[in-house]
């Protein structure tokens, strides 16, 4: 029981971060002016692109959290199928 909750608040808090930043991203794309280049605009939004000369990268840079956020939730569903095989 103790793995099923530890698992559970690990995947419910990777979802979380995924989800936030996801929704910050989009809320953010119609908000950019910078050129971006690429496969989406979403997608630059969310993880950034090369600064060229003096001009402002207009991303949020974050690539690293949401990767984070994906990995957490995997981990805690992970834990749970473990736990939901054993009995």
């Amino acid at each position: 029981m103790k793995r099923v909750l530890i698992g559970g608040f690990v995947m419910m808090g990777g979802l979380f971060i995924a989800s936030t930043i996801i929704l910050a991203g989009a809320l953010y794309v119609p908000d950019t002016t910078s050129w971006w280049s690429g496969r989406s605009k979403f997608w630059f939004a969310i993880f950034g692109g090369e600064q060229h000369g003096d001009d402002v990268v207009d991303s949020l840079f974050l690539g690293l959290p949401l990767i984070v956020g994906v990995v957490l939730a995997l981990l805690g569903l992970l834990i749970l199928g473990r736990e939901y095989n054993k009995k």
